[in-house]
């Protein structure tokens, strides 16, 4: 029980840290006095590679690492990462650099620079891999020691349980933006990584890895690619029959489909050679099981195009609606309120209408309608929408504000304009978050599997994972997640580009 608790102390750590991390888009324009569109490219890049990783993890874990070993490496990044940003404000470094140690822009040079740089990436690796291997670790060790107390069912509990959390996130929010050192502010959840960091080290020579790499289903993909690609010139047999496929009830299995037919070819068994000699070469010969697991990632694609304006309206919030947040009076009478009170209601937003969605979504299950969750895509669409409408009409609020106190030319002035204006639309981009990841994560598995995953039993539970270990359906969410992470970086870079190359054209 020992490993569960470093594993829950490593998981508090990150929750103190995250919220660190929001304010990280106010660091960059209060102390580095970069522009909008420089600090947000940086903030749109850490976290679009945190949401970009987990797919790349998750192939490392599957082929190389294994769980244990992509948590050890992601542990020891984000420590580092939460180091070196530390080591980037102004006052750590500055008898070791000659530099002042005053929050203001000349005193940032270029080891400040290089340090932030090169925190961003190891922060948002360590972040991704231990969000994404912390309950999956845990669930592992309960099926390999065979503990009752600590199923499948309950291991996000375990890991990020409402006590937990609840205290770890009042210091959060109520203690660490009362810290006015910037050094501090960064330099506390640092610490508190280490720390739990170095506890969950401490289980290296104890810890026992029974489980064995099974290889990725992303390697399957490029083998079907392959195979199909060298039977280009084959015909396809009309008779389905005729495909290659290993009967074996014991195996997971697809039933063979009509779509997609150049992908069959796969699955061709040539006359050339006896039907043994090509099983052993897998690049190919493939199953049809394999073949149609392929094909469900394909189908996917124009679905995915869709999600590019979902993803770029929660790029929007994570930078600019905390640029609006940090200019605004955070006041209410004569009490300041902390920015992070309004970041920990989105959170709530988010968490309480994905938990709202997932008891709808299973309640449509169990009545058998698998078009919920498409409902359900539609309906955060609407919601993002209304919370474009909302921050719209805030903004223009706020610019009559501007405009009516003469600070147009004084940025570092605060908007008197209470921050509780933009609560709205905080919360409307929780519910449309909260809504699309449930409907997305419904959406991208097989119904069907999921209803014989409800109505199993604990010690089935396992078996049935260890079926679906060759399903292409655990990547379809790291592939989602993967085209937010695109839009969310690419979006912000192209633009940023596009704003240098006006500034120049205006500059000739």
């Amino acid at each position: 029980m020992a490993t569960y608790g470093r594993v829950l102390v490593l998981a508090w750590a990150d929750i103190l840290a995250v919220y660190a991390m929001w304010l990280l888009m106010a660091y960059l324009t209060d102390v580095w006095r970069l522009e909008i569109a420089h600090a947000s490219t940086i903030v749109a890049i850490l976290w679009g590679l945190f949401a970009l990783l987990p797919l790349f993890q998750a192939f490392l874990v599957d082929t190389l690492t294994g769980t244990y070993g992509m948590l050890f490496i992601s542990t020891a990044s984000f420590t580092a990462g939460l180091g070196l940003l530390t080591m980037s404000t102004p006052p750590v470094l500055a008898r070791s650099t000659g530099s002042c140690s005053e929050y203001k822009p000349e005193c940032i040079g270029q080891p400040q620079k290089a340090l932030l740089y090169t925190a961003v990436p190891l922060i948002a690796f360590g972040l991704a891999g231990n969000l994404t291997c912390c309950s999956t670790f845990i669930a592992e060790r309960a099926n390999t020691t065979g503990q009752s107390n600590v199923t499948w069912k309950n291991c996000a509990w375990f890991v990020y349980g409402d006590l937990p959390r609840l205290v770890v996130t009042v210091v959060a929010v109520l203690g660490i933006p009362y810290v006015n050192p910037w050094s501090l502010r960064f330099g506390i959840p640092a610490i508190c990584t280490l720390v739990a960091t170095l506890l969950f080290f401490s289980t290296l020579c104890s810890y026992k890895n029974n489980s064995k790499a099974n290889g990725s289903p992303l390697t399957i993909l490029f083998r079907v690619f392959v195979a199909a690609f060298s039977k280009l010139f084959y015909r396809i047999p009309t008779d389905p029959k005729d495909l290659f496929e290993i009967q074996n009830p014991q195996r997971y299995s697809v039933p063979h489909t009509m779509s997609l037919r150049c992908l069959d070819k796969a699955a061709i068994v040539t006359p050339t050679n006896s039907r043994e000699e090509q099983e052993k070469n897998k690049w190919r010969l493939c199953r049809v099981t394999e073949v149609e697991e392929t094909k469900k990632v394909v189908r996917m694609v124009p679905l995915w195009t869709t999600f590019i304006l979902c993803g770029v309206v929660k790029a929007v919030g994570y930078t600019y609606f905390i640029e609006q947040l940090n200019h605004m009076n955070p006041k209410v009478g004569r009490l300041k309120v902390p920015l992070v009170v309004i970041i920990w209601l989105y959170e709530q937003a988010k968490l309480k209408f994905a938990e709202l969605s997932s008891v709808v979504f299973i309640t449509c299950l169990g009545l058998k309608k698998p078009a919920a969750p498409t409902f359900g895509i539609a309906a955060s669409m609407i919601l993002a929408i209304l919370c474009c409408i909302t921050a719209a009409k805030v903004e223009s609020r706020r610019l009559g504000v501007v405009q009516m106190h003469g600070l147009v030319d004084k940025h570092d002035e605060r908007v008197p304009m209470t921050m509780f204006w933009l609560l709205p639309q905080f919360l409307l981009l929780g519910a449309f978050e909260g809504v699309f990841n449930s409907s997305a994560g419904f959406f991208f598995v097989d119904l069907s599997s999921v209803q014989r995953f409800l109505s199993l039993s604990p010690g089935s539970i396992q078996r049935f994972v260890d079926q679906s270990q060759v399903s292409m359906q655990r990547y379809l969410g790291f592939f989602l997640s993967g085209v937010w992470g695109a839009v969310f970086s690419g979006a912000f870079c192209r633009f940023t580009l596009w704003g240098r190359s006006v500034k120049r054209e205006a500059n000739k």
